[in-house]
Formats: C-alpha cells, structure tokens, sequence
C-alpha cells in the first residue's frame, strides 16, 4: 500500500464513476469538493468522444461539479494536440458532430484523408462505413482511435464500445492504430505534465480496471478502482492489473485520503 500523504493530484473519470448518464454518483460532488479543500489539484480525464470540451464541462457543471474548461482532460483534446504536431493533417472524421466543432481547423476529406480518426458515433457503424476507412488504411492514412474502450456503463446497462470496429480494422488493413486516450502512456504522460508534478504524486480513480487502473500504474501513477459504472467482479478477476486501492464507491475516496490535513498541499 502507498502513502496517500504523497498525493497531490488526482484524476477523476467521469462516466461510471462522477455520474452516469444524467445522474451523479451518491456522494460525488461532496467527495470532489473536500479533496479540493484538502489543497489536492484535481483534474477530469475522459475517453469520452461524444461531448466537445465546452459541452463536457457545461454537463458537468449543470450537474453540481464547479469546473473550468483547463481542469478537463479529453482524449478527443489529446488527439488535437496530437495533430497539430503533424505536417499537414487532412482528416476524415468518425465523431460525434458536437465534437467535430473542436476539431474545425484541420482540412477534411472523406475520401482523400491521410488521417482517420475514430471516436463514438452510436449506430452510425456498418459495413459500408467500415470499408470507407479501410480503403483509406491501405492507401496509406493513419488509423487514429480516440480510446479502444471494450465497453461502458449506460443508464440502461452495458453498452459495446468502439475498441471491436477499431481493432477489426486494425486486422483488416494490417496496421496499427494509434492510441490517444486511456490507457496509452502518452495521455496519463500529459496530464502529469500538465500538472508539473512526479507521476508517483498522482492518483487516478475509475471503474475500469485495465484503461483506467493499469493504464495509470504503467504511467508510474497510482491507481484507485471503484465498484461502480462498468466495474464487474468476475472481469476485474481476470484482469492481471492489481490496483493500489479498490473503494465502493467515489464517496469513499476522501476517507481513504483521511490523512491529509487541509493545508498540506495548499
């Protein structure tokens, strides 16, 4: 067990942990609100592709967390960063259109793209789609994945999530996507950058074991599991990641800090 007295940052996940849906977590808000007393930064990254960052930080806002547009970390905004090293990106986009908005300076093509990027479009897959993306592969664009997730929690139960299309094409083409969000190093490396801190003074929490916990632990961070969202026993027991930590819920997460005093990292 590591000293939770190191800790000066931690990265929240959102879906399955903060809220789901249009509901927060029982004890969510305060949780946030006391480790932000403690003087411990915090930050909310997301695999989420569906919401443009204005939108991600008005949901979160209208549902009682108080936070500024620099306090959220998206693997969509990643990928931006990610492209706006490349010379002369011309994109075909497969997003949501909330977050096409934030992706509105790069040239696009549908046909002639160099890079392909792949987020959540809901049931806009199919078989066409699919082989639009391919031919652009093998003529040689760059196959960009927002995340790989497996699933996630909706209000209605799991849902499955992109990773399937993205690693059938990935098969298909003979090539290998490059990965933006959790659990690539890359993006747990940003945020920690962001924060000018030492990966071992930041915990990340969530409810997926392998994206969020291991991808985390591989970074050099310290990673905390909760039993709610997508969390399930039976798939957690299978999972090689041993996490640092595993709460009931986020509500939990200020007492397994208890020993921070209120100004020790103000």
């Amino acid at each position: 067990m590591f000293n939770f007295n190191s800790i000066k940052a931690v990265l929240f996940d959102l879906d399955g942990v903060l809220y789901i849906g249009q509901q927060p977590m029982d004890g969510a808000i305060e949780a946030v609100a006391k480790i932000r007393k403690a003087g411990i930064a915090v930050r909310f990254v997301t695999n989420t592709s569906t919401l443009s960052l204005l939108a991600l930080q008005k949901k979160l806002n209208d549902l009682g967390f108080n936070i500024v547009p620099e306090e959220i970390m998206s693997a969509p905004q990643a990928t931006i960063q990610y492209l706006k090293k490349q010379p002369n990106p011309v994109c075909k986009l497969l997003l949501a259109d909330d977050v096409k908005k934030d992706f509105a300076c790069f040239d696009q093509s549908e046909t002639a793209a160099n890079c392909v990027v792949i987020g959540d479009i809901g049931n806009r897959w199919s078989y066409e789609l699919l082989n639009e993306v391919f031919h652009c592969l093998v003529n040689g664009a760059q196959l960009i994945a927002i995340h790989k997730n497996r699933f996630w929690q909706t209000e209605t139960g799991l849902q499955m999530d992109i990773g399937a299309f993205v690693t059938g094409l990935e098969y298909a083409s003979n090539t290998k996507a490059m990965l933006m969000g959790k659990p690539s190093q890359h993006f747990f490396n940003m945020a920690v950058d962001a924060l000018r801190l030492k990966p071992s003074e930041v915990m990340m929490i969530g409810d997926d074991i392998d994206a969020d916990v291991g991808g985390a632990q591989d970074a050099g961070l310290h990673g905390i599991l909760v039993k709610t969202g997508k969390y399930r026993e039976t798939y957690t027991r299978l999972s090689a990641v041993e996490p640092d930590a595993t709460i009931a819920s986020i509500a939990d997460l200020p007492a397994l800090l208890g020993g921070l005093s209120i100004s020790a990292h103000s």
